[in-house]
């Protein structure tokens, strides 16, 4: 059966301080009648102290926001799997839209931080999504089939169960415009049918898909009701605990 996620993906935002206030915050509030799983995806900084206050809650979880696609050498800057390994993360993030647009992180590029990640014990939030232009012009069902084709459907089964995908319309990411809870559906419903003609129907049907655009307080009970969304990737309003509590407890 799959899980309910709730992912916080915190970006380049929070002090310290005001991160693990964050944190405490939520952990003293998570309901104890729900399932739901949480995680928070804090800047690499504050990984390794926001795992050890995870460490005592069974679902809630701690993801790295990206890793290199190297293992290890004179990649200044970079931070590797094995380091959030080594840093107690659970997940990582890979193939956000601002990572493929700032950065220019190709297909080909995250299915090398895939392998990295999965090699190193950690599971994958895959990310995917389409621009207005492409939703306008009838071809975002080709464009996300072919992020998920060429960023992840290289795995076998058995890795497969490692990774959640997170659908994110691009244009209705930090714009305050948010996909109907029909058009979020319409994608997540086309993602798991394309996830069972490639690996069947027990992996279809048990496989993870959060919805990341724009989701808040005010919306994420319809979104979350639909029958192939799973959870959220929040971004904005996962830096509040009132407003991510309200989200998680949209279940």
């Amino acid at each position: 059966m799959r899980k309910n996620i709730v992912v916080g993906n915190w970006k380049m935002n929070l002090k310290r301080e005001d991160a693990l206030v964050l944190v405490s915050e939520v952990l003293s509030q998570l309901p104890k009648d729900k399932d739901t799983e949480v995680v928070f995806a804090p800047c690499f900084l504050y990984l390794y102290k926001i795992a050890k206050m995870c460490n005592d809650f069974e679902r809630v979880k701690v993801s790295a926001q990206n890793c290199s696609k190297e293992g290890k050498g004179a990649f200044t800057g970079e931070v590797s799997a094995e380091m959030v390994t080594t840093s107690n993360g659970d997940y990582v993030i890979i193939g956000h839209s601002e990572r493929r647009e700032y950065f220019k992180e190709t297909n080909a590029d995250l299915a090398e931080k895939v392998n990295k990640v999965l090699a190193n014990n950690l599971k994958v939030i895959f990310c995917c999504g389409e621009r207005l232009t492409q939703r306008e012009n009838g071809t975002h069902f080709n464009w996300i089939k072919q992020q998920l084709s060429e960023g992840i459907f290289h795995l076998d089964s058995n890795d497969f169960t490692n990774i959640v995908i997170a659908y994110e319309p691009i244009w209705a990411i930090g714009t305050g415009i948010t996909a109907t809870s029909e058009q979020a559906q319409e994608m997540h419903g086309f993602i798991r049918s394309i996830l069972n003609e490639k690996y069947g129907s027990k992996i279809a049907e048990n496989s993870s898909i959060l919805y990341g655009g724009s989701c808040n307080p005010g919306n994420a009970k319809e979104l979350f009701i639909q029958k192939d969304i799973d959870g959220g990737l929040i971004g904005g309003a996962s830096l509040k605990s009132d407003d991510f509590l309200a989200i998680i407890n949209s279940f």
